[in-house]
């Protein structure tokens, strides 16, 4: 069968933050970029990543520096970040707001004119560089523009399904165009992946379409090692009803404006939970608290807990949080500058993801580099709020730079025709009528996560959790969609598919492993943190079986460790 081929220096898989800020900074290294995306230029995930962006620029609290930030990233982290990947971020992240900004984005501002800063769960300084309740909207427009005026390719509704290999090192990529069905082979010297998170795996989540764990399977796929899978982040506060937008975010920044929780009782429970940071503690802490208030019966009628910020007035909700009036307005018919919101937790963020050296984002495959949400090691067990956009800023610009470098003594490699041949076969093999339906297995996958591999776990249930995911992977063998292959949603659910079980089953595994609790992964049958669990949970393909083995946590150099909280450390 006839495909296209286009060539490149570094192929940036994914447009979003990440993808965009890596492909900008490939650019300016001299390369030649493709940067390709399954959805439209200027529509990724980053979007719902409505708060700020996480910076110790200083301007609202002087004292504030890269030293507090760091030591809130480790001590939030639950102390599985990365401490080289935590040092950098609070280093750069200021210089890379400043550089969005000169670009065009338009921060909130103080009345001296700098940009404004809120405070956000976690943080114990206010550091969030933001733009209203929008910035992830504003930092995506101001990239695009960026992007539409450099010499970058940005090719829209390419579904990427194989990612291509020659000596052990990967040589480009192989895309279906998914309103024609032609098959397109990428040549390309360095490949950044830059494909998000895996969050609908779950049911229940605030994550768009998109993140299906793609980058997850074709790193995978590729030989690439996993981490700290079993680290999912249960954002605090998604909304409850009506059931078509369930689990769609509600930004931190209405707590961080002032927004307070009540149960149906009409107490502030967080003063029993968190009496010190109260709304504003690390979000593992108040979505488990949420959890509790709701399980417990202290819930609102639609199983969840109220969000108020209503007492700030109307002028203030309408200036500072523009979008949570809006939605809840046309969603739930809520006006929340008189009324208090339902949220609940939901599925937010994969604080694991593909093991990425801190420096250069590249994974342990030669040529294949990973930045944003589908790289892990920064975050550790729990990530803070604003941290999300300053990690896609920060080494979004540091693997565009890394994959130039490394393309740039390297050629273009000859890629068998037979290879490809055997790629497109294989993805043409769903187009058959008779077989299982994909969506099926969807639904099934996706409700087993949401029931089984919750905010709160334990041994059973998980092991329950990961029979089902062995079932559906002899399920998956079956599927097949009716249809051609232009624009065909049941061939892309079903390509997918396979990603997210491989997402899932590395989730589940990881948690079943770790046998204690820990930031985001709360074990009820493991409740306390244990010492001897200081280490990450890797994964990788060995034929057809998941391989696991854990790893030491990085130790922290003697001058960083004066920075964070000592006891983890004599």
């Amino acid at each position: 069968m006839d495909y296209k081929k286009m060539d490149c220096d570094v192929l940036v898989i994914g447009a979003g933050g990440a993808g965009m800020r890596a492909a900008l900074a490939a650019s300016e290294m001299g390369a030649k970029v493709i940067m390709v995306s399954k959805s439209l230029l200027g529509k990724a995930h980053t979007v719902m990543a409505e708060g700020g962006i996480a910076a110790a620029l200083g301007n609202v609290d002087p004292d504030d520096n890269w030293q507090v930030h760091f030591a809130d990233i480790i001590e939030e982290g639950v102390y599985l970040s990365n401490w080289r990947m935590a040092e950098i971020l609070a280093k750069e992240a200021p210089d890379r707001v400043y550089e969005l900004e000169s670009y065009g984005a338009l921060f909130d501002r103080t009345p001296d004119g700098r940009i404004l800063q809120r405070a956000f769960g976690g943080h114990s300084k206010r550091r969030l560089c933001h733009v209203g309740d929008k910035t992830g909207l504003e930092m995506l427009r101001t990239l695009e523009d960026q992007i539409l005026h450099r010499d970058v390719t940005a090719l829209d509704e390419i579904y990427i399904t194989k990612l291509v290999k020659k000596d052990n090192a990967v040589v480009g990529a192989i895309g279906i165009e998914m309103h024609t069905g032609e098959f397109i082979l990428f040549r390309a010297k360095a490949t950044i992946l830059a494909t998000g998170g895996c969050g609908r795996v779950y049911k229940v989540t605030s994550n768009s379409w998109e993140s299906t764990g793609d980058g997850i399977g074709l790193a995978y796929n590729a030989g690439a090692i996993l981490q700290d899978m079993e680290m999912i982040q249960f954002h605090p506060t998604g909304m409850v009803y009506p059931p078509g937008v369930r689990g769609l975010l509600v930004t931190e920044g209405v707590r961080g404006e002032g927004g307070i929780l009540y149960n149906s009782k009409g107490e502030r429970f967080m003063l029993r939970y968190s009496p010190e940071k109260k709304e504003l503690d690390a979000r593992d802490v108040v979505a488990r608290a949420n959890y509790n208030e709701i399980i417990e019966g202290r819930g609102t009628p639609h199983g969840g807990v109220y969000l108020d910020i209503s007492y700030k007035g109307a002028a203030f909700i309408k200036q500072k949080l523009p979008g949570m009036y809006q939605q809840f307005l046309d969603f739930a018919g809520v006006d929340i500058t008189k009324e208090k919101m339902e949220v609940a937790p939901t599925v937010h963020y994969q604080m694991g993801g593909v093991r990425v050296d801190p420096d250069t984002t590249a994974t342990n495959v030669p040529g294949l580099f990973a930045a944003g949400e589908v790289a892990c090691g920064l975050h550790g067990a729990n990530r803070l709020g604003g941290n999300s956009l300053a990690d896609i800023l920060v080494f979004g610009k540091r693997s565009g730079e890394a994959a130039a470098k490394y393309a740039s003594d390297k050629k273009i490699a000859e890629i068998e025709d037979s290879e490809v041949q055997e790629e497109i076969n294989r993805v043409l093999s769903y187009l058959k009528p008779g077989g299982v339906n994909p969506y099926l297995l969807v639904d099934e996958l996706t409700e087993t996560m949401s029931n089984k591999v919750g905010i709160v776990r334990n041994g059973p249930d998980l092991e329950s959790a990961l029979q089902k995911i062995l079932e559906l992977k002899e399920e998956y063998k079956k599927v097949s969609v009716p249809g051609g292959r232009k624009y065909n949603h049941g061939l892309f659910t079903a390509l997918e598919l396979g990603n997210m079980l491989i997402a899932a089953e590395a989730i589940v595994r990881s948690a079943i492993m770790r046998t204690e609790s820990r930031g985001a992964h709360t074990r009820k049958d493991y409740p306390k943190k244990d010492r001897n669990w200081l280490k990450n949970i890797i994964l990788w393909k060995e034929g057809d079986t998941m391989k696991m083995d854990t790893v030491p946590v990085p130790e922290m150099p003697e001058e960083l460790k004066k920075l964070v909280k000592p006891e983890v450390y004599q």
